[in-house]
């Protein structure tokens, strides 16, 4: 409600996030707001991968896992984050990434870092790519579109490579920026 007194945001395919089972939600990554307003007007709660320097502050600390946030420690192979994620996904949850790593200062989609093609390859979980188009800016438009599932079965059949699987998910996001902007 508050994110609706600011912006105006339109939500586009919020049926095609799967009403149970798990779900890997990827979205392009254009601001620090990002998590807040896709797991905010996605249909189910949304756990995310959050870097690990936030809960160095002691107030994120305690907040971020309230809100369903794990820590990852980026730039190597963190063991624990991908763990953690891939349990979320085996309980049925929704883990929420950016596949980028870090934010866009362009806007363009940048490209895609192996992890989410790890989660999307070892999980059965339904692969969402999702995208925000616009800018924060107090009350200017908003798009946040959730896209169909992509058809995850050949490419783990194919026993692809984590890369590979990024690809796909990445072209999936590019796809609704394409659309929609």
């Amino acid at each position: 409600m508050f994110f609706r007194l600011f912006f105006r945001v339109k939500v586009i395919g919020k049926e095609n996030v799967p009403k149970s089972e798990s779900v890997l939600l990827c979205s392009n990554h254009i601001s620090n707001l990002d998590p807040p307003f896709v797991g905010g007007f996605a249909p189910r709660p949304v756990h995310y991968m959050a870097k690990a320097e936030l809960f160095e502050n002691r107030l994120l600390n305690w907040l971020l896992p309230k809100l369903g946030a794990f820590p990852i420690k980026r730039g190597s192979s963190d063991r624990q984050a991908l763990r953690t994620g891939l349990g979320h996904l085996k309980e049925g949850h929704v883990v929420g990434v950016f596949p980028e790593g870090t934010r866009s200062k362009t806007g363009e989609l940048g490209q895609g870092l192996a992890g989410v093609g790890f989660f999307a390859l070892r999980s059965k979980a339904h692969v969402v790519p999702c995208a925000v188009i616009g800018r924060y800016r107090p009350f200017s438009k908003l798009t946040i579109v959730y896209g169909e599932p992509l058809n995850f079965n050949a490419v783990r059949e194919r026993k692809a490579s984590a890369e590979e699987a990024t690809e796909e998910i990445m072209k999936g996001i590019q796809q609704l920026l394409n659309t929609y902007r």
